[in-house]
C-alpha cells in the first residue's frame, strides 16, 4: 500500500478541494447539466402564467438584476426572467461580455452604438445570438424535430429580418409531436408548436456563465 508524508497529503488534498470546488462553482458540468435544464424548462413553462402586455419600448432598468415592468416585455424577456429564476443574470452576463467585447456584437452595425447599454443589450435577440455563440453551445440547424431537446434556445427570422426568440420545454404537441415552445410574439408568455413556424437562425444551450452554479437554492 502506497503511503505519503504530512507535505504530500495536504498537496493531495488542496488539489482534490480545488477540483471539488470548480465542479461546485464553475460552469456546471455534465453531471449538473440535467438538474440544470430541468429548472429551466419549469421556470420556462412557470413564465405562461403571467399576463404580460407586449411592450417594445426603450426602458431604464438598474443594473445589475434590472428588470421592465413585470406586467410587460418582448420575446427575450421572457428568457432573462426563465433564466433569472435560476440565479442566472443575462443583463450582466451580456452586458460584461460586451464590455470586454464590444465589436463582437452586432451594435455597430445593427444599431449605430459605439457603447454597451445595460438597458437594452441583453432584450436584443441578435446580441443574445451572439451571447449564446461565445458562453454557450451553438447547435446545429435542422427541420428534425428530434435535433431539439428540452432547455435549447431557438432563434428565428419572422420575416423582413424581424427577430425572434423562445425556449423549447418538455411538453410535445399532440398532433406533430414537436416538443413546445414558450415564446412571447405578442399576446404574452405562450406555450404552443411553433418550432417549425419560421425560419430558424439560431439553437443553442447555455447552462449559466462559468464562477457561478446557476442555480439557487
Amino acid at each position: 500500500m502506497r503511503t505519503f508524508n504530512t507535505s504530500t497529503r495536504r498537496a493531495l488534498l488542496l488539489a482534490w478541494l480545488c477540483t471539488w470546488s470548480a465542479g461546485q462553482n464553475g460552469h456546471p458540468d455534465v453531471d449538473s447539466r440535467p438538474e440544470f435544464t430541468r429548472r429551466l424548462v419549469s421556470a420556462a413553462i412557470e413564465r405562461t402564467h403571467h399576463q404580460v402586455r407586449y411592450v417594445s419600448e426603450y426602458v431604464r432598468i438598474p443594473y445589475p438584476g434590472g428588470d421592465v415592468p413585470a406586467d410587460t416585455g418582448v420575446c427575450t424577456d421572457e428568457i432573462i426572467r426563465s433564466y433569472r429564476a435560476l440565479g442566472v443574470d443575462l443583463q450582466k452576463e451580456v452586458h460584461e461580455d460586451m464590455l470586454r467585447n464590444f465589436s463582437a456584437y452586432p451594435n455597430q452595425r445593427r444599431w449605430h452604438l459605439d457603447h454597451p447599454d445595460s438597458n437594452i443589450d441583453h432584450r436584443r435577440v441578435p446580441n443574445l445570438m451572439v451571447f449564446f455563440q461565445r458562453k454557450g453551445e451553438s447547435l446545429p440547424i435542422t427541420n428534425r424535430s428530434a435535433d431539439y431537446a428540452p432547455g435549447d434556445l431557438v432563434t428565428w427570422d419572422l420575416g423582413r429580418g424581424i427577430p425572434h426568440i423562445g425556449i423549447v420545454v418538455d411538453k410535445r404537441a399532440h398532433g406533430s409531436g414537436n416538443y413546445l415552445v414558450v415564446h412571447n410574439i405578442g399576446e404574452g408568455p405562450k406555450m404552443e408548436d411553433v418550432l417549425f413556424d419560421w425560419k430558424i437562425t439560431g439553437h443553442y444551450r447555455y447552462f449559466g456563465p462559468s464562477g457561478s452554479q446557476g442555480l439557487k437554492p
